[in-house]
């Protein structure tokens, strides 16, 4: 089989926002010269994440998220948070090795245990 990764697509109010946020987050570089001026896309060591604008609201839990893996989970999840990413609750025990977040759109995604736990 050929198949791999090229991108990952999110629904975004924002994708210039989001792509920036996103960037930042990950130590990715912004690329703004996407197919169209409604998609803006980033790059850095793994699948380019493109932003798509949509006009709707998020509304459910997402069938898909990212699982992050830092060296430190807290200081990982100090530092998103200090960005502007929350937290959720999707039913966690507390008993966890990850921490689940929200990006500024509400977007959930994980925060693995770190590399050295």
């Amino acid at each position: 089989m050929s198949l791999r990764i090229e991108c990952l697509t999110v629904d975004a109010h924002d994708p210039l926002a989001q792509a920036q946020w996103w960037a930042a987050a990950l130590g990715y570089t912004v690329d703004e010269d996407g197919p169209e001026d409604d998609d803006v896309g980033i790059k850095g060591d793994g699948p380019t994440v493109l932003f798509i604008r949509v006009p709707e609201d998020k509304a459910v839990k997402n069938r898909l998220h990212l699982d992050l893996r830092p060296a430190d989970r807290d200081a990982e999840v100090a530092r998103l948070e200090s960005m502007g990413a929350t937290r959720v609750d999707i039913g966690q025990t507390g008993d966890e090795t990850w921490t689940v977040l929200a990006d500024p759109e509400g977007n959930e995604f994980c925060i693995l245990r770190g590399k050295a736990d």
